[in-house]
């Protein structure tokens, strides 16, 4: 079936799934496959559910008339919101980076909204399903829209860009994260630079770039750009750190004028993040007290650079995921709040291929640094590393260890992949 007359069938529905726990009525099933699962084994489901229509690429279960057969369902959910954007032709805002994307998306998300009807996208639904998914919820109200988008692999930028065909954009930084996938630090740049190979070929397209990184300024060049950063009167927006005792104060400048900000964020490394929202909100003619309004309310969620006050501690959960740019810029911060009785449970840093032990030696050649009261570590890989910290192999350990002996009082920084699953410690701390 031709995209321009499936499209017609989706204006109808105005939304799409691919999941058959959630079908909302009149809705449009499109069947994706896994290793584990064939979505086209439930497309009738689907319509069962309510969904209008369904879409499969086995003609073998395209058994109704308004299950539409289609050569492959991914490439059709793809084209299928590349379509969409198209016709709407809203403006888009794409964000990729190694770390911060997530709380870039919100905290541009939080200021834009501040004067327009945004779109942006939601979790971290940022790879070759989400990204079309977040662009088939845009509807004719929106004004902007922002989308993240993350890979692991090369070319995959390349991909996401080519759906979502972005007006401008940004990389938040490159560090060392998914080196299995990307092979080097090399092809961490060359991925995330896709964005920019983009956006040069797009007409009136632009980045905003963070000046004092000189890695990204070299991989822009010849793409005109927004700059900000830190202390530099030149820039669009500058910023200068007040305080980070736990939260993140800081103040910017543009054009001449100053502001004050108190956020809720944890982390110093979070002031390029919110000076990358602040440059998009004046861009984009956000009144400056606004800015500052919608940077001071943002609280940060999932488990991102958020502090947490329990009965017993404080914990800074940053659980979500991990990887040695973030990981050493966490403890660096850790290092340097205005706290007391520091406690750092650390967990293994995932996909880093043959530099895994070398990574994880790495970090904690720095936490022997940094005189914290106690160090804990978790996992296989921080196993391979000789140190003189405690050491368990996964959190379930560290679960019992604590049920019969807990910390109490302490400023508790909790660091590690997902997959470590280092978010359990909050019931128990």
């Amino acid at each position: 079936m031709e995209i321009s007359t499936l499209y017609n069938y989706f204006k109808e529905c105005g939304r799409v799934t691919t999941d058959t726990r959630n079908c909302p009525e009149g809705s449009m099933f499109i069947a994706l496959k896994g290793e584990t699962f064939n979505g086209n084994a439930f497309a009738r489901q689907a319509l069962e559910k309510g969904c209008r229509y369904a879409v499969v690429d086995e003609e073998e279960y395209a058994n109704a008339e308004n299950i539409f057969f289609v050569d492959d369902c991914l490439k059709t959910l793809q084209a299928l919101a590349r379509e969409h954007r198209q016709r709407l032709g809203t403006r888009i805002i794409g964000i990729t980076g190694t770390n911060g994307k997530t709380t870039t998306k919100e905290l541009i998300a939080a200021v834009l909204q501040k004067r327009y009807n945004v779109l942006y996208t939601q979790g971290n639904l940022n790879n070759h399903i989400g990204v079309p998914l977040t662009l088939l919820n845009l509807t004719e109200e929106h004004e902007l829209a922002v989308v993240e988008m993350g890979a692991n692999h090369p070319g995959e930028i390349c991909t996401l860009v080519n759906i979502a065909e972005p007006d401008c954009g940004l990389i938040t930084n490159v560090g060392k994260a998914h080196l299995e996938g990307f092979g080097s630090f090399e092809g961490v740049v060359r991925t995330k630079s896709e964005l920019y190979d983009y956006l040069r070929k797009k007409e009136n397209a632009f980045t905003f770039l963070d000046k004092d990184n000189d890695v990204l300024c070299q991989a822009s060049a010849g793409l005109k750009s927004i700059g900000y950063g830190m202390e530099n009167e030149g820039f669009y927006v500058s910023g200068k750190l007040h305080a980070c005792a736990p939260f993140l104060a800081f103040e910017w400048k543009h054009e001449g004028k100053s502001y004050d900000v108190n956020t809720h964020l944890i982390g110093a490394y979070n002031i390029k993040n919110a000076l990358v929202a602040i440059a998009i909100g004046c861009y984009f003619e956000v009144p400056a007290e606004a800015i500052c309004e919608a940077l001071n309310n943002y609280i940060p969620s999932n488990n991102r650079s958020q502090l947490t006050e329990t009965a017993d501690n404080h914990l800074i959960v940053d659980a979500y995921n991990a990887n040695p740019t973030s990981m050493r810029a966490a403890i660096e911060n850790f290092r340097l709040m205005e706290v007391a009785d520091k406690v750092a449970i650390l967990g293994d840093m995932k996909e880093l291929g043959e530099g895994s032990v070398e990574e994880h030696r790495q970090i904690v050649e720095l936490l022997a640094t940094c005189n914290f009261e106690k160090v804990i570590l978790i996992g296989e890989e921080f196993g391979k590393v000789k140190e003189n910290f405690e050491h368990y192999p996964d959190v379930e350990a560290v679960k019992q260890i604590f049920s019969k002996d807990k910390p109490k009082g302490k400023f508790i920084l909790i660091k590690g992949s997902n997959s470590m699953k280092l978010a359990q410690l909050k019931e128990i701390l």
